[in-house]
């Protein structure tokens, strides 16, 4: 069952309120009754509610005041004034403040009704919108040690010029929540933030990855299609793994990095665009660029704001603030788990420890994740502290049947699994895959007793 409603009812008319308590009781909600516009803002402050019901004219705080009151401490909550005949000019006037819709006394059940899924609904939607946003362009990030505060710091200098980002550090660093970070903190904020990974395009559709292509530009381009490049305009454009792009591409990227202009794949039309662009690479582009297979003016030009991402073992007092963001809601670490966290080098970084969360988060007995559900599964290879032993991972399940005879182990398997089958012969073969006959006959074999 999904939870209920969380609704504050403020009316002052004690009739008009029993009855709306009553209907909306019936409709699927918890409400909270206040008596007038002071005691609804009250409650407002202490208490988290879905949507706010409250009569326009009240004692003490009208409804305009309850009004203002909850878009201040939750802009999206909606709130819905119910007003007498008469004061629908004032209504009006709500409606412009952000109130999400007006009733008129006396209210019919089945008007209250349409209204509340109609609100239900657009509380959905704006929840759906706040999370593919941030999908896209991320959350709140968490920042402790003095190494992130610099990094972000940096973000706040750069972030309302047009000036390209370089982010470089190590896989899993979180490069890609800095690419968001100025994003959300530049004037482009409210465009789009388009993300493209140039290691995991192949080659030949890199270019309309980026650029877009015409109708027929090759087999199976039965229409136009915008690239990246286009879908970011007036926005911000993050190209992760930069590095891996052939030289060709780079050529192409540089164009559209001095001129803002390129041409869609197939296509003779030059396209004209406003983007910024912030790249990310774990190589090291100076070695590249020194080798030749990386363009040097490209490098420049990408390179005009550096951003360095330390890797999580050189920022500790991140790990345990990062773990408990990641670990599921009413979850939590006892202190020898987070010490081991705290002591694991993380060689996988922020993404390693995400992982490692979630996955305790769901295997842990109740709400508590202990020490050693954390050892049991922290990853090999990471050089774990030599004063302690470290379980790397789940034994393997074949390590023990290696180098036994064959017709032991089949011998072991049958008797497990009509174990398991309370002797039923049956229901034996069918989980084995063989035949019953078979099965009787390996039954007869010695070593093999009982079912039924």
């Amino acid at each position: 069952m999904s939870r209920r409603d969380r609704v504050l009812l403020a009316d002052d008319e004690e009739l008009s309120r029993d009855f709306l308590r009553e209907a909306l009781t019936s409709f699927g909600c918890e409400v909270t009754a206040v008596v007038d516009g002071q005691q609804a803002i009250e409650a407002l402050a202490v208490q988290d509610f879905d949507f706010v019901v409250t009569d326009l004219r009240m004692p003490n705080a009208d409804g305009m005041a309850v009004l203002e009151a909850s878009k201040a401490s939750d802009v999206d909550r909606p709130v819905v004034l119910v007003t007498a005949h008469g004061t629908m000019h004032i209504a009006v006037e709500a409606m412009r403040e952000g109130a999400a819709d007006v009733l008129e006394k006396p209210v019919a059940l089945d008007t209250l009704e349409v209204l509340l899924e109609r609100v239900r609904a657009r509380r959905r939607l704006m929840r759906e919108n706040t999370f593919l946003r941030e999908q896209a362009v991320g959350g709140d990030m968490v920042v402790v040690s003095r190494a992130l505060l610099d990094v972000v710091e940096m973000v706040d200098r750069v972030a309302q010029s047009r000036a390209t980002v370089l982010v470089r550090g190590e896989s899993g660093t979180g490069k890609e929540r800095i690419a968001a970070l100025v994003h959300r903190r530049s004037d482009r904020a409210h465009r789009a933030f388009v993300k493209l990974n140039c290691a995991a395009v192949p080659e030949n559709l890199l270019e309309s990855e980026l650029f877009g292509h015409e109708a027929g530009a090759f087999t199976g381009a039965n229409r136009r299609r915008e690239g990246r490049f286009e879908l970011a305009d007036g926005g911000t454009l993050f190209l992760d793994e930069v590095g891996e792009m052939s030289a060709g591409m780079q050529a192409k990227l540089l164009r559209v990095l001095q001129e803002g202009e390129f041409e869609r794949v197939g296509g003779n039309e030059t396209q004209t665009v406003d983007v910024r662009v912030v790249a990310a690479t774990n190589r090291d582009l100076e070695a590249e660029v020194a080798a030749g297979r990386f363009r040097g003016d490209l490098f420049y030009r990408l390179n005009v704001v550096p951003v360095w991402l330390p890797p999580l073992r050189e920022r500790p007092e991140d790990i345990v603030p990062l773990a408990r963001h990641f670990l599921r809601p009413g979850a939590r670490f006892t202190p020898a788990a987070e010490e081991l966290l705290r002591r694991w080098p993380w060689p996988g970084n922020v993404r390693e420890l995400q992982n490692l969360v979630q996955r305790v988060g769901l295997l842990c007995e109740g709400d508590t994740v202990d020490a050693k559900l954390v050892e049991q599964w922290l990853a090999p290879g990471g050089g774990a502290p030599a004063e302690r032993t470290v379980v790397l991972q789940p034994a393997d399940p074949f390590g023990a049947l290696v180098g036994r005879r064959l017709a032991d182990v089949e011998r072991e398997l049958i008797h497990r699994t009509l174990e398991r089958c309370d002797g039923n012969r049956r229901r034996t073969a069918q989980m084995l895959g063989i035949g019953v006959r078979t099965l009787f006959n390996k039954l007869k074999e010695p070593a093999i007793a009982g079912g039924k």
